[in-house]
């Protein structure tokens, strides 16, 4: 246990060490905020930093340009930190991937300087395109996580709670085709895209008053048309379908195409549905690693949210927690701020951001010990995981 605390402490003073350069690195990230899979600076930056700190880097890792694989040491078990960078359109960093980046950064550094490398092979793992694409997902294809023992990040919210239930989702794009007409001349000539596409949002707006708890549906209208005058021969909108239980979630996607069917077919246009294919899972935190970031996280300052939280959003972490022990706590920056909204990116850029970032880096790094030092915490979390596999 000595040996256990004594790292610990090495954890933490490496992280404060580097506090100013994982604030840099933050700071840099929300001045300029890059959409999914353009990510250059982003990835550039955290990399160069990594690379200065020992780590080797393969930039454009898993034929992805934006992605990257930093790696120290050669021991027996594999821990990765994960990191998330891309930003929302108009809003930034609206849900403050600056800060994931930089506690997954800051998690690595402190695990570096508390054990051997003989005794860890530590990888940081950065991730492109989580709010569009799901870069994760696109990385286990492609072999990121083969031999990887345990994944862990961290994402700031509201509030701090050590395994967050998270909604799977899948979006989808559809397009109404009719046929345009005058709308003052010749009326009768047309059909109406739009009609075709309010009626099914229309329809939508009814089924969300029937659909579990545990599940939501929200969409936009992309495009109805270009002139008041002119009968809208295509629409288009995008909806995302979530639910915390996969088969809930295939059983909604199919209720919400009966719902774009009736709208062609109240309107006469056609449609197209067009799923993106990349379904973001339900979370599924493994509880031990979940309780030792926990205990962590308290050691050094953190105060957890003591009652249950049904209404969460989704991340391609989810994907990644069904490969392999994973844990996605959250962590409040200090403001009682919703993500993707205008106040969460101011608030993303605050000391107070910054310095709950720094515990959470912290409590990463100790959880990295956890596992390190004690044998025992590994082969639960293997275990739990299994458990869930099967369930």
């Amino acid at each position: 246990m000595t040996e256990t605390n004594a790292a610990k402490k090495n954890a933490i003073a490496a992280v404060e060490a580097a506090r100013d350069d994982l604030v840099e690195v933050s700071l840099d990230i929300h001045s300029h905020p890059e959409l999914a899979l353009k990510e250059e600076r982003a990835a550039k930056t955290i990399a160069d930093s990594l690379e200065s700190s020992g780590f080797i880097v393969e930039r454009g890792a898993f034929d992805l340009d934006t992605a990257f694989r930093a790696r120290w040491g050669k021991g027996p078990v594999t821990i990765a930190y994960l990191c998330e960078y891309d930003a929302l359109p108009e809003i930034g960093h609206a849900c403050g991937h600056n800060l994931i980046a930089t506690a997954g950064m800051g998690g690595a550094l402190g695990l570096k300087a508390a054990v051997s490398p003989d005794a860890v092979t530590l990888l940081v793992l950065g991730t492109p395109a989580e709010e569009d694409i799901g870069g994760k997902q696109l990385m286990l294809d492609r072999g990121a996580f083969e031999g990887v023992d345990v994944a862990m990040m961290a994402h700031p919210a509201p509030f701090d709670i050590a395994a967050p239930p998270m909604y799977g989702v899948e979006e989808v794009h559809v397009t109404y085709h009719g046929q345009a007409a005058h709308a003052s001349v010749a009326p009768e000539t047309g059909v109406n895209a739009l009609d075709g596409l309010v009626t099914a949002y229309q329809a939508i707006a009814q089924l969300r008053q029937h659909i579990r708890r545990d599940s939501r549906i929200h969409g936009i209208i992309t495009y109805g048309g270009s002139a008041t005058n002119v009968i809208p021969d295509r629409a288009e909108a995008k909806f995302g379908v979530r639910s915390l239980q996969p088969a809930y979630l295939r059983d909604l996607k199919a209720r919400v195409e009966r719902c774009f069917q009736a709208g062609a077919d109240a309107s006469g246009a056609t449609v197209e549905i067009n799923w993106n294919g990349v379904t973001y899972e339900p979370l599924n935190s493994n509880d031990p690693l979940a309780e030792a970031y926990r205990t962590n996280a308290e050691a050094v300052g953190r105060k957890f949210l003591e009652i249950e939280v049904s209404s969460t959003g989704s991340t391609d972490m989810g994907n990644v927690s069904w490969a392999l022990p994973s844990i996605h706590p959250t962590f409040g920056i200090g403001a009682i701020a919703i993500n993707h909204t205008s106040d969460f990116t101011a608030a993303s850029a605050t000391d107070a951001a910054h310095d709950s970032m720094i515990q959470v880096a912290q409590a990463l790094a100790m959880t990295g010990v956890d596992l390190i030092q004690n044998p025992a915490l590994l082969e639960q979390a293997k275990a739990a995981f299994q458990k869930t596999r099967r369930a």
